[in-house]
Protein backbone atom coordinates (compact mmCIF):
# COMPACT_ATOMS: atom_id res chain seq x y z
CA UNK A 1 0.00 0.00 0.00
CA UNK A 2 1.54 3.68 -1.17
CA UNK A 3 1.23 5.47 2.22
CA UNK A 4 -0.04 9.35 1.94
CA UNK A 5 1.91 12.19 2.65
CA UNK A 6 0.22 13.93 5.99
CA UNK A 7 0.32 17.32 6.50
CA UNK A 8 2.36 18.62 8.62
CA UNK A 9 3.07 21.47 11.25
CA UNK A 10 5.95 23.14 12.84
CA UNK A 11 8.47 21.00 14.92
CA UNK A 12 7.93 22.97 17.30
CA UNK A 13 4.49 24.53 16.82
CA UNK A 14 1.26 23.39 19.64
CA UNK A 15 -0.91 20.83 17.68
CA UNK A 16 -4.43 22.27 18.40
CA UNK A 17 -8.02 20.44 16.19
CA UNK A 18 -10.99 21.45 16.71
CA UNK A 19 -14.27 19.00 16.35
CA UNK A 20 -14.96 19.21 12.66
CA UNK A 21 -18.43 19.24 12.65
CA UNK A 22 -18.82 22.50 14.52
CA UNK A 23 -17.89 24.39 11.50
CA UNK A 24 -21.13 23.54 9.57
CA UNK A 25 -22.25 26.48 11.04
CA UNK A 26 -22.77 29.15 8.07
CA UNK A 27 -21.68 26.77 5.51
CA UNK A 28 -24.53 25.70 2.60
CA UNK A 29 -27.07 22.76 3.57
CA UNK A 30 -25.12 19.52 3.77
CA UNK A 31 -21.37 20.73 3.33
CA UNK A 32 -18.70 18.12 3.12
CA UNK A 33 -15.38 17.31 5.54
CA UNK A 34 -13.27 19.30 2.92
CA UNK A 35 -15.46 22.53 3.16
CA UNK A 36 -15.39 22.55 7.13
CA UNK A 37 -11.54 21.92 6.67
CA UNK A 38 -11.35 24.79 4.98
CA UNK A 39 -13.23 26.43 7.20
CA UNK A 40 -11.26 25.37 10.02
CA UNK A 41 -7.84 25.99 8.65
CA UNK A 42 -9.33 29.79 8.66
CA UNK A 43 -8.48 29.84 12.48
CA UNK A 44 -4.92 31.15 12.94
CA UNK A 45 -3.43 28.31 14.92
CA UNK A 46 -5.52 25.66 14.52
CA UNK A 47 -3.18 23.14 12.66
CA UNK A 48 -5.07 19.86 13.13
CA UNK A 49 -7.67 17.66 12.60
CA UNK A 50 -9.16 14.51 13.39
CA UNK A 51 -11.89 13.07 11.00
CA UNK A 52 -14.73 11.00 11.38
CA UNK A 53 -14.87 7.54 9.83
CA UNK A 54 -17.22 6.43 8.24
CA UNK A 55 -18.68 10.00 8.23
CA UNK A 56 -16.11 12.58 6.51
CA UNK A 57 -15.57 10.16 3.88
CA UNK A 58 -18.93 9.67 2.52
CA UNK A 59 -17.77 12.16 -0.63
CA UNK A 60 -13.91 11.84 -0.78
CA UNK A 61 -11.32 8.99 -0.15
CA UNK A 62 -8.33 8.83 1.45
CA UNK A 63 -6.04 10.76 -1.21
CA UNK A 64 -8.15 13.35 -1.69
CA UNK A 65 -8.67 13.99 1.56
CA UNK A 66 -4.93 13.67 2.21
CA UNK A 67 -4.41 15.93 -0.43
CA UNK A 68 -6.55 19.08 1.05
CA UNK A 69 -5.57 18.90 4.34
CA UNK A 70 -1.82 18.99 3.21
CA UNK A 71 -2.92 21.90 0.81
CA UNK A 72 -4.41 23.67 4.11
CA UNK A 73 -1.37 22.96 6.10
CA UNK A 74 -3.71 20.67 8.56
CA UNK A 75 -1.76 17.94 10.12
CA UNK A 76 -3.96 14.50 10.52
CA UNK A 77 -4.39 13.71 14.15
CA UNK A 78 -6.25 10.99 13.64
CA UNK A 79 -9.49 9.25 12.83
CA UNK A 80 -12.67 8.10 15.14
CA UNK A 81 -15.28 5.74 14.42
CA UNK A 82 -18.71 6.64 14.18
CA UNK A 83 -21.25 3.48 14.98
CA UNK A 84 -24.24 5.85 15.59
CA UNK A 85 -24.77 6.34 11.88
CA UNK A 86 -25.48 2.97 10.85
CA UNK A 87 -29.11 1.75 11.92
CA UNK A 88 -28.30 -1.32 12.72
CA UNK A 89 -25.87 -0.34 15.64
CA UNK A 90 -28.62 1.03 17.55
CA UNK A 91 -28.47 -2.22 19.79
CA UNK A 92 -24.96 -2.38 19.98
CA UNK A 93 -21.71 -2.45 17.43
CA UNK A 94 -19.36 -4.49 19.78
CA UNK A 95 -22.07 -5.69 22.23
CA UNK A 96 -24.60 -6.29 19.73
CA UNK A 97 -26.17 -10.07 20.58
CA UNK A 98 -25.98 -10.58 16.66
CA UNK A 99 -22.52 -11.93 15.95
CA UNK A 100 -23.25 -10.69 12.19
CA UNK A 101 -23.50 -7.75 13.27
CA UNK A 102 -20.80 -7.31 15.80
CA UNK A 103 -18.45 -8.77 13.03
CA UNK A 104 -20.16 -5.84 10.79
CA UNK A 105 -18.76 -3.50 13.32
CA UNK A 106 -15.02 -5.28 13.50
CA UNK A 107 -15.22 -4.80 9.60
CA UNK A 108 -16.02 -1.07 9.34
CA UNK A 109 -13.39 -0.40 12.01
CA UNK A 110 -10.78 -2.13 9.90
CA UNK A 111 -12.27 -0.31 6.85
CA UNK A 112 -11.77 2.94 8.77
CA UNK A 113 -8.13 1.38 9.99
CA UNK A 114 -6.77 0.87 6.20
CA UNK A 115 -8.07 4.83 5.65
CA UNK A 116 -6.07 5.93 8.57
CA UNK A 117 -2.59 3.99 7.10
CA UNK A 118 -3.52 5.25 3.61
CA UNK A 119 -3.24 8.70 5.15
CA UNK A 120 -0.15 8.13 6.94
CA UNK A 121 -2.03 8.50 10.21
CA UNK A 122 -1.55 6.01 13.36
CA UNK A 123 -4.23 7.36 15.93
CA UNK A 124 -7.84 5.62 15.74
CA UNK A 125 -10.05 6.86 18.64
CA UNK A 126 -13.08 4.47 19.48
CA UNK A 127 -16.41 5.99 21.27
CA UNK A 128 -18.46 3.10 21.89
CA UNK A 129 -21.49 5.27 23.30
CA UNK A 130 -23.97 2.85 21.80
CA UNK A 131 -22.25 -0.87 23.13
CA UNK A 132 -24.54 -0.63 26.48
CA UNK A 133 -27.90 -1.41 27.74
CA UNK A 134 -31.00 0.56 28.97
CA UNK A 135 -32.47 -1.66 31.25
CA UNK A 136 -32.42 -4.56 33.86
CA UNK A 137 -32.47 -7.96 32.63
CA UNK A 138 -32.04 -6.46 28.85
CA UNK A 139 -28.29 -7.78 28.26
CA UNK A 140 -26.35 -10.74 29.32
CA UNK A 141 -23.36 -8.98 31.19
CA UNK A 142 -20.96 -11.58 30.73
CA UNK A 143 -21.39 -12.09 26.88
CA UNK A 144 -21.30 -8.16 26.29
CA UNK A 145 -17.32 -8.05 27.98
CA UNK A 146 -16.53 -10.98 26.37
CA UNK A 147 -17.57 -10.04 22.78
CA UNK A 148 -16.00 -6.18 23.55
CA UNK A 149 -12.90 -7.70 24.65
CA UNK A 150 -12.71 -10.25 21.95
CA UNK A 151 -13.90 -7.41 19.36
CA UNK A 152 -10.62 -4.89 20.69
CA UNK A 153 -8.31 -7.98 19.98
CA UNK A 154 -9.69 -7.97 17.24
CA UNK A 155 -9.17 -4.78 16.18
CA UNK A 156 -5.77 -3.63 17.68
CA UNK A 157 -4.41 -7.09 15.77
CA UNK A 158 -5.83 -5.39 12.06
CA UNK A 159 -2.42 -3.49 12.48
CA UNK A 160 -0.47 -3.62 15.61
CA UNK A 161 1.78 -0.45 13.86
CA UNK A 162 -1.74 1.78 14.48
CA UNK A 163 -2.61 2.68 17.89
CA UNK A 164 -6.24 2.56 19.33
CA UNK A 165 -7.93 4.79 21.71
CA UNK A 166 -10.78 3.94 24.02
CA UNK A 167 -12.86 7.40 24.85
CA UNK A 168 -15.24 6.46 27.78
CA UNK A 169 -18.54 8.02 28.20
CA UNK A 170 -20.78 7.39 31.38
CA UNK A 171 -24.02 7.16 28.79
CA UNK A 172 -25.21 8.57 25.59
CA UNK A 173 -27.00 7.19 23.86
CA UNK A 174 -27.69 3.83 25.82
CA UNK A 175 -28.54 4.83 29.48
CA UNK A 176 -25.63 2.57 30.88
CA UNK A 177 -22.47 2.70 28.47
CA UNK A 178 -20.37 -0.67 29.10
CA UNK A 179 -17.08 1.32 29.68
CA UNK A 180 -18.53 4.35 31.54
CA UNK A 181 -15.41 5.48 33.69
CA UNK A 182 -11.32 5.04 34.00
CA UNK A 183 -11.43 2.18 36.26
CA UNK A 184 -13.75 -0.35 33.84
CA UNK A 185 -11.64 1.27 30.99
CA UNK A 186 -8.03 0.23 32.13
CA UNK A 187 -9.76 -3.30 33.24
CA UNK A 188 -10.96 -3.83 29.88
CA UNK A 189 -7.73 -2.72 28.42
CA UNK A 190 -5.80 -4.86 30.73
CA UNK A 191 -8.02 -7.64 29.82
CA UNK A 192 -7.51 -6.49 25.70
CA UNK A 193 -3.83 -7.36 26.61
CA UNK A 194 -2.55 -5.47 23.13
CA UNK A 195 0.27 -3.12 23.59
CA UNK A 196 -1.18 -0.40 21.30
CA UNK A 197 -4.41 0.38 23.11
CA UNK A 198 -4.57 2.84 25.53
CA UNK A 199 -7.18 5.79 26.41
CA UNK A 200 -8.01 9.21 25.37
CA UNK A 201 -9.30 11.74 27.81
CA UNK A 202 -11.85 13.92 27.30
CA UNK A 203 -12.33 16.26 30.40
CA UNK A 204 -16.14 16.91 30.02
CA UNK A 205 -16.82 13.01 30.05
CA UNK A 206 -14.07 12.82 33.32
CA UNK A 207 -15.82 15.39 35.06
CA UNK A 208 -19.03 13.73 34.61
CA UNK A 209 -17.96 10.46 35.30
CA UNK A 210 -17.22 12.44 38.54
CA UNK A 211 -13.21 12.25 38.54
CA UNK A 212 -10.50 14.20 38.91
CA UNK A 213 -9.23 15.02 35.21
CA UNK A 214 -5.40 15.47 36.44
CA UNK A 215 -6.16 11.86 38.73
CA UNK A 216 -7.32 10.17 35.66
CA UNK A 217 -4.92 11.18 33.61
CA UNK A 218 -2.25 9.92 36.31
CA UNK A 219 -3.85 6.72 36.46
CA UNK A 220 -3.82 6.09 32.60
CA UNK A 221 -0.03 7.09 32.54
CA UNK A 222 0.52 4.04 35.27
CA UNK A 223 -1.84 1.53 33.92
CA UNK A 224 -1.91 1.95 30.32
CA UNK A 225 -1.33 4.72 27.51
CA UNK A 226 -1.98 8.26 27.45
CA UNK A 227 -2.82 8.48 23.54
CA UNK A 228 -4.88 11.53 22.79
CA UNK A 229 -6.62 14.59 25.27
CA UNK A 230 -10.21 16.24 24.49
CA UNK A 231 -10.43 19.32 26.50
CA UNK A 232 -13.53 21.06 27.05
CA UNK A 233 -15.80 22.08 30.36
CA UNK A 234 -18.68 21.64 31.99
CA UNK A 235 -21.24 21.25 34.41
CA UNK A 236 -20.83 17.60 34.94
CA UNK A 237 -24.57 16.71 34.71
CA UNK A 238 -23.83 16.18 31.36
CA UNK A 239 -21.91 16.45 28.03
CA UNK A 240 -21.13 19.94 28.26
CA UNK A 241 -19.06 20.94 25.72
CA UNK A 242 -17.94 24.56 26.88
CA UNK A 243 -15.56 26.14 26.20
CA UNK A 244 -12.04 25.35 27.95
CA UNK A 245 -11.51 26.63 31.05
CA UNK A 246 -15.08 28.35 31.69
CA UNK A 247 -16.27 26.84 34.35
CA UNK A 248 -12.94 25.17 35.63
CA UNK A 249 -9.68 26.47 35.25
CA UNK A 250 -8.12 25.12 38.17
CA UNK A 251 -9.06 21.72 37.39
CA UNK A 252 -7.66 22.47 33.39
CA UNK A 253 -4.32 24.01 35.02
CA UNK A 254 -3.88 20.48 37.52
CA UNK A 255 -4.44 18.36 34.16
CA UNK A 256 -2.13 20.16 32.10
CA UNK A 257 0.71 19.86 34.88
CA UNK A 258 0.00 16.61 35.03
CA UNK A 259 0.26 15.94 31.48
CA UNK A 260 3.49 18.18 30.90
CA UNK A 261 5.01 15.40 33.85
CA UNK A 262 3.96 12.85 32.43
CA UNK A 263 5.58 14.07 28.87
CA UNK A 264 2.88 13.90 26.80
CA UNK A 265 3.10 15.76 23.56
CA UNK A 266 0.23 15.12 21.65
CA UNK A 267 -2.48 16.72 20.42
CA UNK A 268 -4.92 19.16 22.62
CA UNK A 269 -8.50 18.24 20.48
CA UNK A 270 -11.07 20.87 21.39
CA UNK A 271 -14.22 18.91 22.13
CA UNK A 272 -16.82 21.69 22.58
CA UNK A 273 -20.27 22.18 20.79
CA UNK A 274 -20.47 26.06 19.52
CA UNK A 275 -23.05 24.93 17.13
CA UNK A 276 -25.18 23.87 19.97
CA UNK A 277 -25.77 27.64 21.44
CA UNK A 278 -25.16 29.25 17.83
CA UNK A 279 -21.75 30.76 18.44
CA UNK A 280 -19.34 31.03 15.58
CA UNK A 281 -17.12 28.41 15.52
CA UNK A 282 -14.17 29.97 14.37
CA UNK A 283 -14.14 32.72 17.04
CA UNK A 284 -14.73 29.93 19.48
CA UNK A 285 -11.61 27.76 18.61
CA UNK A 286 -9.74 31.09 18.59
CA UNK A 287 -11.32 31.58 22.06
CA UNK A 288 -10.18 28.00 22.98
CA UNK A 289 -6.36 28.49 21.58
CA UNK A 290 -6.00 31.83 23.82
CA UNK A 291 -7.15 30.05 26.62
CA UNK A 292 -4.97 26.65 26.36
CA UNK A 293 -2.26 28.89 25.83
CA UNK A 294 -2.74 31.17 29.08
CA UNK A 295 -3.48 28.35 31.08
CA UNK A 296 -0.10 26.28 29.57
CA UNK A 297 1.37 29.00 30.54
CA UNK A 298 0.51 29.34 34.20
CA UNK A 299 1.15 25.34 34.06
CA UNK A 300 4.60 25.66 33.00
CA UNK A 301 5.28 27.39 36.60
CA UNK A 302 3.80 25.07 38.27
CA UNK A 303 5.38 21.80 37.69
CA UNK A 304 8.36 22.53 39.37
CA UNK A 305 7.29 25.02 42.00
CA UNK A 306 8.54 23.79 45.02
CA UNK A 307 6.23 26.01 47.21
CA UNK A 308 3.65 24.23 45.59
CA UNK A 309 5.22 20.49 45.99
CA UNK A 310 5.54 21.32 49.68
CA UNK A 311 2.03 22.61 50.15
CA UNK A 312 0.62 19.14 48.57
CA UNK A 313 2.75 16.92 50.13
CA UNK A 314 0.92 18.31 53.38
CA UNK A 315 -2.39 18.43 51.85
CA UNK A 316 -2.65 21.52 52.55
CA UNK A 317 -4.89 22.45 49.98
CA UNK A 318 -5.30 26.75 51.83
CA UNK A 319 -1.07 27.00 50.72
CA UNK A 320 -1.75 25.32 47.30
CA UNK A 321 -4.83 27.44 46.29
CA UNK A 322 -3.19 30.52 47.42
CA UNK A 323 -0.12 29.64 45.18
CA UNK A 324 -1.99 28.46 42.19
CA UNK A 325 -4.46 31.45 42.04
CA UNK A 326 -1.84 33.79 42.55
CA UNK A 327 -0.22 32.81 38.88
CA UNK A 328 -3.75 32.39 37.44
CA UNK A 329 -5.07 35.75 38.69
CA UNK A 330 -2.15 37.93 39.30
CA UNK A 331 0.03 38.23 42.76
CA UNK A 332 -2.16 39.71 45.89
CA UNK A 333 -1.23 43.08 46.31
Amino acid sequence: MTLLRPATTGHNAPRYAARLNAFKIGLPDKPTAIDMLRRAASVDGLNAADLNFPDHFEHHDAAGMAAVMGDLGIALNGLAMRYYTHPGFRLGAFTHPDPAVRQQAIDVTRKGLDTLKAMGGSLMTLWMGQDGFDYAFQGNYRQMWDDTIAALQSVCDHDPSIDIAIEYKVNEPRAYALMPDIGTTLLAIKETDRPNLGVTLDFAHVLYADEMPAHTAHLIGRHSRLLGVHLNDGYGKRDDGLMIGSVHPVQTVELLVELARMGYDGALYFDTFPDHGGLDPCKEAATNIQMVERLKAVAATLVDDKALAEAISRQDATDSLRIVSDKLFGARP
